[in-house]
């Protein structure tokens, strides 16, 4: 397996995973999706769209925007004048805008190619140190928003576990490749 096949496959377990985490999300109530925890973003409302965040702001880097915003983001949060806008209002709006970013992502490392893992990807800081530059290899970049995501993922698995759901999504890369390989649901918690 080359890189660029270990940095697709990561991606791909990345979309397949957080697909299962708003599947989980569309059980609950709209009272526990906002419910207030001590991990994560706060809730897993907060933290889907946080990670939908990351996945958009760094897809939006590596393709040279260096300032990104997302609905949501208020004005003046980044440098430039960009213009904020309406906030996500529900999950299936959130859902929807991921599956246009999915495929946005799919095109992108499809056509990524080996030569350009080494290349500097610029982006201004959204969090601490608001509007300080940065460069990062964009292989770092890539293997970035997957460790994010599977760290996100964790926090809202054990939010889903605290909010009482017996059927947790099982979003392990091994439970990916052990359905693809019998091509049926993966129902094998073990690992």
């Amino acid at each position: 397996m080359t890189a660029l096949d270990l940095i697709r496959r990561l991606h791909e377990h990345r979309m397949w995973a957080n697909g299962l985490l708003v599947d989980a999300a569309r059980t609950l109530s709209d009272e526990h999706l906002r419910r207030s925890f001590s991990i994560g973003q706060g809730s897993v409302w907060k933290t889907l769209t946080h990670l939908h965040a990351a996945e958009y702001v760094w897809l939006e880097a590596l393709l040279g925007n260096e300032q990104p915003l997302l609905r949501g983001d208020a004005p003046g949060k980044l440098p430039g004048n960009q213009e904020g806008r309406q906030p996500i209002a529900s999950l299936d709006e959130l859902a929807s805008m991921w599956t246009d970013l999915d495929d946005r992502w799919n095109e992108y490392v499809a056509n990524l190619a080996a030569t350009s893992l080494d290349d500097i990807v610029y982006k201004f800081k959204t969090s601490s140190g608001i509007g300080e530059r940065h460069g990062t290899r964009r292989a770092d970049v890539l293997l970035h928003v997957c460790t994010h995501a599977q760290y996100t993922a964790a926090q809202l698995v054990n939010m889903l576990r605290q909010l009482g759901l017996t059927r947790l999504p099982d979003v392990m890369l091994i439970s990916l490749a052990r359905q693809e390989r019998s091509g049926d649901a993966c129902d094998d918690r073990s690992r």
